[in-house]
């Protein structure tokens, strides 16, 4: 009784925390912002303490640069929070926002984002994570698989059924129908925040196409499209591409208004 009473409050709890993104799409959120920033901020110094960030003055004061444009456009209150740029001492092609305001950029990235505009579509791809509260949204899933193993499983017990079998079979139903696809959506959609974004900065959106062809043409073994958590390279070329074109005149209205960064190596 005290389980099927846990599971009616959980599920309230989920119902109630339905929310919007920036692109109008519904989120379930349970987890508020100040939570995720304590996470972000601990899970941003356990790397310090770690040792991963290396003294790099001329990268961070390059990606510094081309974060403080972006932020500078972001909606509130992420364009008045104060964001700390790292580099990260690893060669792969890599880069984070998280909230609490922290940014990392591996070492690797500088030479795959060849210019300030490539950079730029890594680093608003990033930060529109966090305005989207995307790491919230997640671990709201999350919260949302596990009810519904939970309560799956005690479903099947009750008709006499195997309740480990019933909570597995569930479990990898929950993961592929829902925590994955949420996440190829959420990746399309920092896509098309961080595209906004860098063009209202005074960054060339079209670069976003050459960068994301770039990582697309690294080798490696890939997952089938539906596993994976990211849209296919080809798929986000052609979105970005299309979007490009939109935002061209967003891009020359920045520029002519004094969004003109000129970020350096």
């Amino acid at each position: 009784m005290k389980r099927h009473l846990l599971l009616l409050s959980l599920a309230a709890t989920l119902l109630a925390g339905c929310v919007t993104s920036p692109t109008g799409r519904s989120q379930l959120m349970v987890v508020s912002d100040s939570q995720m920033s304590q996470m972000g901020l601990a899970a941003f110094n356990d790397m310090r303490k770690q040792g991963k960030f290396v003294d790099a003055p001329r990268e961070r004061a390059y990606a510094s640069c081309v974060a403080n444009a972006l932020v500078a456009v972001l909606p509130p209150p992420w364009n008045t929070q104060q964001w700390e740029v790292q580099i990260v001492g690893d060669d792969s092609a890599n880069a984070f926002a998280l909230p609490g305001g922290r940014i990392g950029v591996n070492r690797g990235m500088f030479k795959l984002a060849s210019n300030q505009d490539q950079l730029a579509t890594v680093l608003g791809h990033e930060l529109s994570h966090v305005v989207a509260r995307h790491g919230a949204e997640r671990v709201s899933d999350n919260l949302a698989a596990q009810a519904a193993v939970t309560a799956g499983t005690v479903y099947a017990g009750s008709r006499g059924g195997d309740a480990n079998t019933a909570a597995a079979l569930l479990g990898a139903g929950a993961e592929l129908g829902i925590l994955l696809p949420f996440s190829r959506t959420q990746e399309s959609e920092a896509d098309t925040l961080g595209q906004r974004y860098m063009a209202q900065a005074g960054f060339d959106p079209r670069s976003a196409v050459t960068l994301w062809q770039k990582m697309g043409a690294q080798g490696g073994s890939k997952p089938p499209a539906f596993l994976s958590t990211h849209p296919s390279s080809g798929n986000r070329a052609q979105a970005l591409e299309r979007q490009a074109q939109q935002l061209l005149p967003v891009y020359q209205h920045a520029r002519a208004s004094g969004h003109a960064p000129n970020c350096k190596l």
